[in-house]
């Protein structure tokens, strides 16, 4: 029968502006994960506390594929399948261990990370988002958003406090209203997607959505059927917006292909034509 096979692109900038990179990434297609976060922090925490999220994630999603029943870590969300409450638990995971690491050290007080998380298992893709890291699905040309901030921005763009478009533009634009570590738990936003051949799914940290609009990254992603070309001209672009930020991407691309087996029985019963060179 046919599966899915991914190729992948990733690209981490520290930008034009910032002295530290504190993105931090985790890319597995064998596994099929992938994992963005964008660290937050005084004294370099942030880079600890993203380091600690992409060190504790797939760990705990590896275990569970060595023992398939370890306990999931917080409430097990009925309408979602067993993976991506596994992917939920493992966020959990990551926020407790930070947490705990701040609460022991001063000079990582108060230290947090956004993370987003895809994780395919078969053709369902989990995802799992704290913060305002996102991503995006690009299917049929057309590039959907399949997250939503967790900001003070985007609470009030909700409320109708604040119109979308000035939102772009507000100087508080970066306060989270949620972020791994911040607090003893955390509220880990859940997706559910099955994914079609030929889609595509970009996680990027701020740095990109930042400064460069959507269509600029639809069509950067059409321009070439490369996911690594596609990553590295995406960072490209936020450093050439300004770089004011950390940017890091990654660009996955959802192929179909046919086994062994299936090639060997199609080839019994569709034979290829009798052709003869001369």
């Amino acid at each position: 029968m046919p599966s899915l096979r991914i190729r992948h692109g990733v690209a981490s900038d520290v930008g034009l502006t910032r002295r530290h990179n504190e993105d931090r990434f985790h890319a597995d297609p064998s596994m099929g994960l992938f994992i963005v976060c964008d660290g937050m922090g005084g004294h370099r925490a942030g880079e600890v506390a993203s380091s600690r999220a992409i060190e504790i994630i797939p760990r705990h999603l590896a275990a569970s594929a060595v023992e398939p029943s370890p306990p999931l870590i917080g409430m097990v969300c009925p309408e979602f399948s067993m993976a991506t409450n596994r992917l939920a638990s493992a966020v959990r995971l990551a926020n407790h261990t930070v947490h705990q690491e701040a609460a022991h050290d001063a000079a990582y007080s108060g230290m947090g990370t956004t993370v987003v998380a895809a994780w395919l298992v078969g053709p369902v893709l989990s995802i799992a988002h704290v913060g305002d890291s996102r991503l995006y699905l690009i299917r049929n040309h057309v590039l959907h958003s399949l997250t939503a901030d967790h900001s003070l921005v985007q609470a009030q763009v909700l409320s109708g406090l604040l119109d979308a478009e000035d939102a772009e533009h507000v100087s508080h634009r970066h306060v989270l209203t949620r972020a791994v570590g911040v607090h003893a738990t955390v509220d880990v936003e859940l997706g559910e997607l099955h994914v079609l051949d030929g889609d595509i799914v970009l996680l990027c940290s701020d740095g990109l959505t930042t400064g460069v609009p959507t269509d600029a990254i639809l069509r950067t992603i059409q321009e070439s059927p490369d996911p690594q070309t596609v990553a590295d001209r995406l960072v490209a672009l936020a450093n050439a917006a300004g770089g004011t930020d950390n940017t890091t991407v990654i660009v996955t691309t959802m192929i179909r292909h046919k086994s062994r087996i299936w090639n060997l029985l199609r080839g019994r019963l569709f034979p290829a034509p009798f052709t003869e060179s001369y």
